[in-house]
């Protein structure tokens, strides 16, 4: 089982998102933290690189929501645009961050918050 949206075409299964533990675990934390049941990832356009990532909370799905992990809520427009993305959470002396590991970003900036297609 993994962690994270897959799909089945053709007979494969493809990971639609991933996320690591520390993903999750921080997810969860950032929801309770906030009084909200879900943390939301969508694209939005602009950022150095075109596109970029925008975090909020929710307390309830959309009929058009994938939920992932039971924490975190995507957009199904958004899939062509996070298709085998691995979210992960790094922490270390210096901070923390998430990390978007996306193949379907030909290029991102150098924060890795914005990306282009």
């Amino acid at each position: 089982m993994t962690n994270g949206l897959t799909a089945t075409i053709d007979g494969k299964t493809i990971i639609m998102i991933k996320l690591t533990e520390n993903a999750i675990e921080h997810l969860t934390n950032i929801a309770k933290d906030n009084n909200k049941k879900f943390v939301r990832l969508s694209i939005k356009g602009g950022g150095c690189a075109g596109f970029g990532y925008e975090w909020s909370f929710e307390d309830e799905e959309t009929k058009t929501d994938a939920v992932i992990k039971d924490v975190l809520l995507v957009d199904r427009m958004f899939e062509l645009y996070l298709l085998n993305m691995e979210l992960d959470f790094k922490k270390d002396i210096f901070g923390s961050q998430f990390v978007f590991n996306n193949p379907m970003a030909k290029s991102s900036c150098g924060c890795g918050t914005s990306f282009s297609i």
